[in-house]
């Protein structure tokens, strides 16, 4: 028959009352130090009492500025900025469809009828989400009038997650070295445009691009490699045919 031993009972033998004194010992100690820790933690805090206070103290002051200025700065300017962007992007609209774009697009990024154009967007608005996106429109103006350096360095500061306008930005900077003659750093944007979001739209579109500079560069296993990504990954996009075609043409180069 198993037996135990009751806790809490009386020690019968010599070892077992040493053994109670041993650990009542040892207990006692843990709980002396702890309670000499606790008693240098609370002179600490006793003895630097104003520099914690001012601490919280700071770090609130620094939230409620933060929230102050995000409700009552911030937000008020993010509004003015969307209404103030109004006209130019109407501008810009018209001008994609227009016969005379030029002199659209220049209002756009210039203002008119005492409205501001993007370029007076991003000075006045530069840290908000409009002055952000005027970034874009001010860089797809410029490429649409074919000054590509302002492009490419309106575009370049624009950023943004979105799964189409993100892309379409980086590859309008593949298209802007294309025009400037610099087809080694346009596959590379177009490459990034391309892989930035698999949709149907911008993917297969820049990779149609890419496949078809990295030819121009005597690149053939590259543009093989892009053209095979749409061929495999979007057959119903308008790029397939396109696709199929240069793949011939991209392994006659090897």
């Amino acid at each position: 028959m198993a037996t135990y031993k009751k806790r809490g009972g009386k020690p019968r033998t010599k070892a077992e009352k040493e053994q109670n004194i041993e650990e009542g010992s040892t207990t006692a100690e843990v709980f002396n130090t702890l309670d000499e820790g606790a008693s240098r933690t609370e002179e600490w805090v006793e003895k630097n009492q104003k520099y914690i206070l001012g601490f919280i103290g700071v770090v609130a002051i620094c939230v409620l500025g933060y929230l102050a200025f995000h409700e009552f700065v911030q937000k008020p300017k993010e509004i003015e900025a969307t209404n103030e962007m109004f006209q130019a992007q109407t501008y810009f609209e018209e001008a994609l469809t227009a016969t005379s774009k030029d002199s659209l697009f220049t209002l756009a990024l210039q203002g008119g009828e005492g409205k501001y154009g993007f370029l007076d967007i991003i000075n006045n608005y530069g840290g908000t989400k409009a002055g952000n996106l005027a970034r874009y429109y001010a860089g797809m103006s410029y490429l649409n009038t074919n000054n590509y350096k302002e492009a490419i360095n309106y575009l370049d500061d624009f950023s943004s997650d979105d799964a189409i306008i993100g892309p379409l930005a980086k590859g309008a900077i593949g298209d802007a070295f294309v025009q400037l003659s610099q087809d080694d750093k346009a596959l590379g944007y177009y490459e990034a445009a391309a892989s930035m979001n698999k949709n149907e739209f911008t993917a297969p579109r820049f990779l149609l691009k890419a496949g078809l500079t990295a030819m121009k560069l005597e690149k053939p296993a590259v543009a093989i490699k892009h053209f095979t990504e749409i061929t495999e990954k979007y057959p119903n996009a308008p790029e397939f045919a396109k696709a199929t075609v240069n793949i011939g043409k991209a392994e006659a180069m090897q």
